[in-house]
């Protein structure tokens, strides 16, 4: 630490810490292992449990309510307000916490696209998440580095925890982010994903509000032709590992820009996957990744080695790993792309109805982006066991402090302007609801998502849903027939319409919210529950 980086800290008021700035990740990783926070898997990667929190905590994000959010964001039960002269004082807890502390400092940037860049200094209290500071955001290097004047400052400090009674947090976690102080403080939580998240947050603001460019939690990937595809979905649902395709370069894996110039572009630079049940055979890229410099979140080993068992949950449903994007060969370079061909939603549809692929009119796309729906799956938050049913604004709204409406319209825009295909994926049941049926077997809807791309579905008859009004193919390569039509995996098909009745109903239900702002175009796209049904 030279005296310059000494002076910044001290300005933060961070006094006396022992902090090393920009360390390898095979530095961080010998350094987490030393320290007994980590340990070496026979990969080479780490693992390290994080604590109490092995989810998201939604409930305990804040916006910082002041001049610049009050008219701005969307407040509620997603985006809460919390008082400026709080933030101040629990950012000066904070920094007191760690002074004298050994910490971990690195300079990054995020958005690969350089017109849109933001550079992010990020403090740690462990070394293990200043590496996946380095997993995840862009990596600076040379002259880069030596000229790096941080726009944004993230504090975290896992071992910290706020007394709410006189912080005015919820509970002893917290993520604050204050778009006037440019400033993501983080404390009482291990999760790295609040690190991450609370970027994309502040990005979700930053763009549509000064950059006229529209952020998407999607992933993304390119064609040797150069059509670029786009994959929304809340976490679960299957982004990371359907935009893994070893015939399409990869661009990013959860969260893009959409620029004017109609230029797509990866804010992050690693990927943060869920490793539940991975294999070799299903998910080759992620598998094949987790090497030295990955790191592992709450997994278990196989009884006596140090190789890791996939299979177990013990810990949590949402095991995860963090890596660096060029830990997959076949990526973009850089991570941009443009005009995106086709657009997949995809949802885990716990009712088993939703069709497993179906092609949307521009009314029924703007409609379905704005409920978002989904099932919670088991583990991505805390307290989520089995799924739950879920409408996601754009497909996240716990990261969107704008009205939906805003992301919305720039998003049917332009899809309009670039005639885009959009497609919704159920990934969820199939045969009947979840504790009935079975998950969609993911060959399956690799096999649809490829036919789209090829354009193998071009010239398919399509019959529209009963319900949903979502126009299904009759055939697609590689797939079964009547596993295209969701009511014929059905046993009981009385029991498919009543569930896909009822399931309309709780999407109408959820708009109403919207309605009033939603133009008739979209309005028309909404699923046709039957009255009766709709009343109970």
């Amino acid at each position: 630490m030279n005296e310059s980086q000494k002076s910044y800290l001290e300005t933060l008021g961070i006094k006396n810490a022992t902090a090393h700035w920009n360390l390898s990740p095979e530095q961080l990783s010998n350094i987490a292992v030393e320290k007994g926070m980590a340990e070496f898997t026979s990969t080479g990667a780490i693992t390290v449990h994080t604590g109490e929190f092995t989810g998201r905590s939604p409930k305990d994000r804040f916006i910082v309510e002041d001049e610049l959010t009050k008219d701005q964001v969307w407040w509620g039960d997603i985006n809460v307000g919390f008082p400026a002269d709080k933030f101040d004082s629990l950012q000066a807890k904070l920094v007191n916490y760690l002074s004298e502390k050994e910490i971990y400092v690195r300079d990054a940037f995020v958005c690969s696209h350089p017109e849109y860049r933001l550079n992010v200094r990020v403090i740690n209290e462990y070394p293990w998440s200043n590496q996946f500071a380095y997993n995840m955001f862009l990596r600076p290097e040379g002259v880069e580095l030596e000229n790096f004047q941080n726009d944004w400052t993230i504090i975290n400090a896992p071992g910290f925890k706020a007394d709410p009674a006189v912080d005015g947090t919820r509970q002893h976690n917290f993520a604050i982010l204050s778009f006037t102080k440019k400033t993501i403080i983080i404390g009482g939580t291990g999760y790295t994903g609040e690190i991450k998240k609370g970027v994309f947050s502040a990005l979700n603001f930053i763009l549509p509000t000064e950059k006229n460019s529209l952020p998407m939690h999607c992933s993304a990937n390119i064609g040797k032709d150069g059509d670029t595809a786009l994959f929304f979905g809340l976490s679960g649902t299957g982004k990371t590992t359907l935009s893994a395709d070893p015939n399409r370069r990869l661009i990013g894996d959860d969260e893009h820009g959409w620029t004017p110039n109609n230029e797509i572009f990866n804010f992050e630079g690693g990927c943060y996957a869920k490793v539940i049940d991975l294999s070799e055979e299903k998910e080759p890229d992620i598998y094949r990744a987790i090497k030295p410099g990955a790191i592992l979140e709450n997994i278990v080993f196989k009884d006596g080695t140090n190789e890791v068992d996939y299979q177990d949950s013990t810990i949590t449903e949402n095991t995860r790993v963090s890596y660096p994007i060029h830990h997959i060969e076949n990526i973009q370079v850089p991570s941009i792309g443009a005009n995106p061909k086709n657009v997949f939603f995809l949802t885990c549809d716990a009712y088993g109805v939703i069709p497993p692929i179906s092609k949307l009119t521009p009314g029924q796309a703007a409609f379905h982006f704005i409920s978002g729906y989904t099932a919670k799956v088991a583990g991505t938050e805390a307290g989520i066991t089995e799924p739950v049913t879920a409408f996601s604004a754009c497909f996240g709204a716990p990261f969107m402090p704008l009205h939906p409406t805003r992301y919305a319209e720039m998003l049917s825009r332009k899809m309009k302007d670039v005639g885009t295909n959009v497609w919704l994926v159920n990934t969820g049941w199939s045969g009947g609801p979840y504790g009935t049926g079975s998950r969609m077997k993911l060959k399956y809807t690799r096999a649809m998502i490829t036919a789209v791309l090829n354009g193998e579905l071009d010239n398919v008859s399509f019959e529209a849903h009963n319900v949903f009004g979502v126009m299904v193919p009759q055939s697609c390569p590689s797939v079964p027939d009547e596993v295209l039509n969701p009511r014929n995996t059905w046993a009981n098909k009385d029991n498919y319409d009543r569930t896909a009745d009822e399931l309309a109903a709780k999407f109408n239900k959820n708009f109403e919210k919207f309605a009033s702002q939603a133009s008739r175009e979209i309005l028309d796209g909404a699923p046709k529950a039957k009255a009766a049904t709709t009343a109970h």
